[in-house]
């Protein structure tokens, strides 16, 4: 476990890119269907209660949330899609605020990708690993509610999901997740961690002043 991570705290809400937080140092974005459980998985993996909002009304998160872990560290929380009943301009608003960031944010440096377990690899989620494997961005997808299933069946869709996506060209990896149970945290920290360092120059390949 990496206790860095329970130092986040909310910066601002975006609803559009030009109101983000400067586009420096690096950031990991979480993305996913309404119902998913993206802010419970933000909220656990932080040690923090309220720091994302949690709805039971799908679909509240409506903007670009960007938390802080340090100086040159953050989180981002994407628009839930897929499930909230709101009306068609509005989705089409977000999707185009979606792509917009997903295009032209120069600090972001991976994805986490939040899938029910019980319902994984839809559309949606489908164009998010389409969209990585396009820009060779890392992924590390998150088979959250692992606690509504039994461990083989929860084993089973890992397995599968792992299967079905071990030919996309981009940096891919793949857990099971528990926000009621606090399981997978210490492995989603490790993929943070990856992440992060992914991104970081090669100090060895930086040449000495002469």
């Amino acid at each position: 476990m990496n206790p860095i991570y329970h130092q986040a705290k909310f910066i601002n809400s975006s609803p559009h890119i030009r109101n983000a937080p400067a586009d420096q140092g690096l950031e990991v974005a979480f993305a996913g269907r309404s119902n998913a459980g993206k802010s419970s998985a933000i909220n656990t993996l932080t040690q923090q209660n309220a720091l994302a909002r949690i709805s039971k009304t799908p679909g509240r998160t409506q903007m670009l949330n960007f938390f802080e872990i340090n100086a040159e560290l953050r989180f981002v929380d994407l628009p839930g899609y897929g499930y909230a009943k709101v009306p068609a301009d509005v989705k089409k608003k977000w999707h185009e605020m979606m792509e917009h960031y997903l295009t032209h944010r120069k600090s972001l440096c991976g994805i986490i990708l939040v899938m029910d377990v019980r319902h994984p690899l839809t559309e949606f989620d489908r164009q998010m690993v389409e969209w990585c494997q396009h820009t060779h961005l890392p992924l590390h997808i998150l088979l959250t509610k692992a606690d509504k299933l039994a461990y083989g069946a929860a084993k089973s869709t890992l397995l599968q999901v792992r299967k079905e996506l071990k030919d996309v060209g981009c940096p891919l990896t793949v857990q099971l997740f528990s926000s009621l149970k606090k399981t997978g945290i210490d492995e989603v920290h490790e993929a943070l961690d990856n992440l992060f360092s992914r991104a970081e120059p090669d100090q060895s390949e930086i040449s000495a002043p002469s």
